[in-house]
């Protein structure tokens, strides 16, 4: 027992480690615990939020406004996820290289290019939020008491992309334990914020919807300030000095070609999600749409641990591609997937079992509690393609072969999951259920292709 505690300490320690040549299961390990719980923090903002606006007096417009925000603002998601992969698979392949100072100058770079990005579509946010959450469908009493809580979500996009990309730069170089203590301070600082901003506490005025989005946004300031000290003053492998900041045109252009793709890949998914909100928000009501949002962070609670899980796949690809490790790099992808799908199984067990719990811990509403059961039990059944599917996608994208899982999404999300819903929504008569029933398909099919590009190979080709 004494050796698994050490090694669970090491993990989460940020102690340097070379990656290409510790043990393949350990050089997963080590790298998938923190992620995991780096990215269980992530979705924890979320969960937060909707349990303290779920007990507000109008809970169901509070619920359906975080709800529809979130996934407004997960366009803004893609973009920093996109840009932080393309930090990821540069730094990775830098560090693999053993070259720490060209890894420093390419994360630089990528700070300049998505700072640049976010800001514009930060502004658009801020100025349309109520017309934002009635094109997804909210009421227009709705979109009136919940603009502000959007407004300052929307309003805060560069630090979420900040926050994203970051800790990509630090997942590349293997230091994966910075990037889950970012995410657990700016957690820590969210939980105590959210009940004393959102109910109010001595001097400071309760706040109500407003004050839930104030904690989120300073709990994560908080968090991109703890990183900015070891990015920039703390000794680190990675380093980055004020005059890497100038613009390096050939870093910027390699940055670009990465990124761009896998900006797309992201927006592509997460416009399906805007798609099938709207769905459920018009062939539902109001009940229907809080149900199904509650589900979406349910789902995501138990799915960003297993996304951390499978960021492993892309840092262990992207160093091992540096010191021209192709079948290592390869086993670790593998490795990856059996850990992944062993974690899936085990949500889907806790889904099916524990829905009734989970649900009514953020809402006593009937309608709401039955439209979230339905939603988790039907998107439960895919679980562990999701889980096989994830690995896959970061293996491409640690790779720099961000292209190939973007036209995958494409195909699996567009060309198939939102005519799939569409059809059994409007056309079969099956209303929000035919939405949840979308979804599982979509992923299996996904799943299926990319396994199946993997396997052929074509990814160990690409240079970066």
């Amino acid at each position: 027992m004494k050796k698994y505690f050490a090694f669970i300490r090491k993990a989460l320690s940020g102690e340097e480690v070379d990656y290409t040549k510790a043990t393949i299961r350990s050089a997963v390990l080590l790298l998938a615990i923190p992620m995991m719980l780096e990215m269980a923090m992530e979705s924890v903002f979320a969960l937060v939020d909707l349990y303290f606006v779920g007990h507000l007096k109008e809970s169901g417009y509070a619920i359906q406004t975080v709800g529809l925000t979130e996934s407004v603002l997960s366009v803004m998601y893609s973009i920093a996820i996109g840009m932080s992969m393309a930090a990821t698979a540069m730094v990775a392949r830098r560090i693999g290289e053993k070259n720490p100072e060209q890894a420093s100058r390419s994360a630089a770079q990528v700070l300049l290019v998505s700072f640049a990005v976010t800001f514009i579509l930060s502004l658009f946010g801020v100025i349309y939020a109520e017309e934002i959450l009635m094109l997804m469908g909210a009421k227009p009493e709705a979109a009136s008491y919940g603009k502000e809580f959007t407004r300052i979500m929307m309003g805060s996009s560069v630090i979420i992309m900040l926050l994203f990309l970051i800790n990509g730069i630090f997942r590349g170089a293997g230091n994966a334990a910075i990037a889950m203590k970012s995410l657990w301070i700016a957690n820590i600082a969210n939980i105590i914020l959210c009940p004393v901003l959102i109910k109010g506490f001595g001097p400071v005025p309760a706040m109500g919807l407003t004050g839930a989005a104030l904690a989120t946004t300073i709990g994560r300031s908080i968090g991109v300030i703890y990183q900015l000290y070891h990015l920039l003053i703390a000794d680190t492998q990675i380093r980055i000095l004020i005059n890497y900041f100038k613009p390096d045109f050939e870093i910027i252009k390699s940055v670009i070609k990465i990124a761009t793709p896998g900006i797309f890949q992201f927006v592509i998914a997460s416009c399906s999600w805007i798609f099938l909100a709207q769905l459920v928000a018009t062939t539902g009501h109001e009940d229907a749409s809080a149900g199904y949002q509650t589900a979406l962070r349910l789902m995501m609670f138990f799915m960003l641990p297993a996304w951390g899980l499978s960021n492993a796949a892309s840092t262990l690809v992207g160093q091992n591609m540096g010191a021209n490790e192709m079948v290592r790099a390869e086993q670790s992808v593998m490795k990856t997937v059996k850990y992944n799908v062993i974690f899936m199984l085990t949500v889907s067990l806790i889904f099916f079992l524990l829905s009734d719990f989970l649900v009514g811990f953020f809402t006593q509403e009937i309608e709401i509690k039955n439209y979230a059961k339905n939603a988790l039990h039907i998107m439960s059944i895919g679980f562990i393609f999701y889980g096989i599917g994830m690995v896959m996608i970061n293996a491409f994208n640690g790779a720099g072969d961000t292209w190939t899982p973007t036209w995958v999404n494409l195909f699996g999300f567009w060309l198939f999951q939102i005519p799939l819903a569409y059809f059994l929504a409007k056309y079969s008569g099956m209303g929000p259920k035919g939405v949840f029933i979308s979804i599982p398909a979509a992923e299996t099919l996904i799943t299926v292709v990319a396994f199946v590009l993997f396997k052929r190979g074509k990814w160990k080709t690409v240079k970066v």
